[in-house]
C-alpha cells in the first residue's frame, strides 16, 4: 500500500472482530516493521509486549474502563521504552562501522544519557511514539486495523506485564480486524493553523 494511502486510511477502530487471529508470521512482520523506527544514536530503546493471551487481555480491559478494544483485538501491543538501553552493550548499536567511529559514538551515548535521567525517559516517549505510528501504518498496509490507546491504569498494566522498574509504558496499540468501519473524521483543523513557516509570528 502507498504510504499516503495508509496515512489517509488508518483510523482508530473501536470495534474489532474477537474471532480474528493473527498468525505468528504476521506478528513477526509487524514487529520487524516497528523495529525499523529511528532512535537517537540508534539505541533502539523501544520494547514491544505483544499480548495475545485472552485472560491477560481481559485483565487489561478491566484496567482500561472496560473498553472492548483491549480484549476484542487480535493482539494488544504494549509499546514500552527501556531507560537502560543506552548502556546495554552500546557498541552493538554501531557494529557496522569502523572501530574509531564506534568508540567515539559509544562515548557520546554513555556520556549524555548516563548523566541525563530525564533525557532517558524523554527518549523513551519519542522513540516509542514513533514506533507506535510505524506499527499502525504497517498494520494498515497489511490490511489490518488499529487503535492507539492510553485510557488505562498504567500502574496496573505494568504489574500485569511484569514491567521492569527502569521501563516506561508509552501506549497500547490494539491490532486486528474491524467489525465495522471507523466513524468519519470528527473535524480537521485547517492546515494553515498547524503549519508555521520559518517562525511563529511576533
Amino acid at each position: 500500500m502507498d504510504t499516503f494511502a495508509a496515512l489517509e486510511q488508518r483510523r482508530s477502530v473501536k470495534k474489532f472482530d474477537p474471532d480474528h487471529r493473527l498468525t505468528p508470521q504476521e506478528i513477526t512482520r509487524l514487529m520487524q516493521a516497528a523495529a525499523l523506527t529511528p532512535t537517537s544514536f540508534n539505541i533502539q530503546n523501544y520494547r514491544f509486549v505483544v499480548v495475545v493471551d485472552q485472560d491477560l487481555k481481559q485483565q487489561i480491559r478491566a484496567a482500561g474502563w472496560n473498553q472492548a478494544q483491549f480484549s476484542d483485538c487480535s493482539a494488544l501491543v504494549i509499546v514500552c521504552g527501556d531507560r537502560g538501553a543506552y548502556a546495554d552493550r552500546p557498541e552493538r548499536y554501531w557494529a557496522n562501522v569502523d572501530d574509531e567511529t564506534r568508540k567515539a559514538i559509544v562515548g557520546m551515548i554513555t556520556g549524555y544519557y548516563g548523566t541525563h535521567s530525564e533525557a532517558r525517559r524523554d527518549e523513551n516517549f519519542r522513540s516509542g511514539s514513533m514506533a507506535a505510528m510505524a506499527l499502525m501504518l504497517a498494520a494498515k498496509a497489511m490490511g489490518l486495523d488499529t487503535c492507539p490507546m492510553v485510557g488505562f491504569d498504567f500502574d496496573a498494566v505494568a504489574k500485569f506485564i511484569n514491567l521492569p522498574p527502569d521501563h516506561d509504558i508509552i501506549m497500547a496499540v490494539a491490532v486486528g480486524k474491524a467489525l465495522e468501519p471507523a466513524r468519519e473524521r470528527s473535524g480537521q483543523v485547517p492546515l494553515d493553523e498547524l503549519v508555521i513557516h520559518d517562525r511563529f509570528p511576533g
